[in-house]
């Protein structure tokens, strides 16, 4: 009757153990993908920022000097044409590639999305490996 007692709260043990670990292992991973959904609203909101300021100022910018070049080339329609065509696209061009160098800087310092949610599940593996290691039993040398 002893032994039947031991074996069935023993049996109960390792099944709440399991069933515990299970809870937790779940838990964890609830966890991660909420942080990982918080990042992902983040990111999206972030680029939807950035994508409609860019559109915007690039539409104001294009007026400007849409504007500011005609002028240019009107104020030197009878003396220099020409060159003041020139120049207006040249400036324009090198405009542009300054703006395509600050845009790929940009591009380069920006955070790796998800960071805190890679960082996150490479502390769990760390924790884990050393949780297995830990419970390895050492092997006695042949």
């Amino acid at each position: 009757m002893i032994d039947g007692g031991s074996e069935q709260s023993q049996s109960r043990g390792l099944g709440g153990a399991a069933s515990r670990l299970g809870a937790s292992l779940l838990g964890l991973v609830r966890t991660r993908l909420e942080l990982a959904s918080v990042e992902l609203a983040e990111e999206r909101d972030r680029v939807q920022y950035q994508l409609t300021s860019l559109v915007v100022a690039i539409a104001m910018f294009m007026f400007a000097l849409l504007f500011a070049a005609t002028w240019i080339i009107v104020y030197f329609w009878d003396t220099n044409r020409l060159t003041a065509i020139a120049v207006v696209a040249f400036v324009f061009a090198a405009a542009g590639a300054a703006l395509l160098m600050l845009r790929s800087q940009a591009a380069r310092a920006a955070p790796m999305p998800f960071a805190a949610t890679i960082a996150e599940f490479e502390r769990d593996r760390a924790a884990l490996a050393g949780r297995a290691n830990a419970e390895t039993p050492e092997q006695p040398a042949p």
